[in-house]
């Protein structure tokens, strides 16, 4: 069977990717997802919403190719197609950032609020932590860290930031990082370790973007 206007038909299927990534929650689970595979119901537990739900928009991500599914006894666990995924979600992020006018005012109002100083790139912090200049946390909840982080990190979970100061060297760089660039975790964790009198700073990107860029990443034992 010929297709009259093929091109037309190609764009229809892109139009599918397109639609499946044109809503918020879709993306949020998605940066849920960079961070490792998931059951349905550890997402909804995630995202504080009913597991029907997560399960819906799971199955319009993976009709459009963007989730893949594995069932393990009687839990099936999504993940991320491959990194194209990342990709599209990158770009999707950077036309708002440079585009959309309300992006600036959030970033602005929220995010510039809590840290002004530039972030650590991924070169940087491989210096750094080569030359053992800087102490590098991950902000993420513990079973995150646990499916993959960068060599060295302490897993440093949000809530704990105080605690876990008191015994941090006062002189000593602290660099945070989390879900991705404007996960608010690391930027509240900055925020939180500057007015305790220590030298922090962000890094860049988060876990996802590290993967993605081919740098080593550490399983938990």
């Amino acid at each position: 069977m010929s297709i009259r206007n093929p091109k037309q038909a190609l764009y229809e299927q892109f139009a599918i990717v397109a639609k499946a990534l044109g809503n918020p929650l879709r993306l949020e689970m998605i940066e849920h997802l960079a961070q490792g595979a998931r059951s349905v119901e550890a997402l909804a537990v995630k995202l504080g919403q009913p597991v029907a739900n997560i399960s819906q928009h799971l199955q319009a991500l993976r009709r459009a190719g963007i989730v893949s599914a594995e069932r393990d006894g009687k839990f099936v666990h999504y993940a991320l197609a491959d990194e194209s995924v990342l990709a599209a979600f990158a770009s999707v992020r950077a036309v708002a950032e440079r585009q959309l006018a309300e992006v600036d005012r959030i970033v602005r109002g929220y995010f510039d609020a809590r840290d002004q100083m530039r972030p650590v790139g991924r070169d940087e912090l491989q210096a750094l932590m080569r030359d053992g200049l800087v102490t590098l946390i991950d902000v993420r909840p513990p079973d995150e860290f646990a499916l993959g982080h960068v060599p060295g990190a302490i897993n440093v979970p949000l809530g704990e930031i105080k605690t876990w100061s008191a015994n941090a060297a006062p002189d000593r760089q602290i660099v945070a990082y989390c879900r991705g660039p404007w996960c608010v975790m690391s930027f509240e964790a900055v925020a939180a370790l500057r007015s305790l009198g220590h030298s922090a700073r962000r890094l860049e990107d988060g876990m996802p973007e590290w993967k993605a860029a081919g740098l080593p990443v550490e399983i938990a034992a």
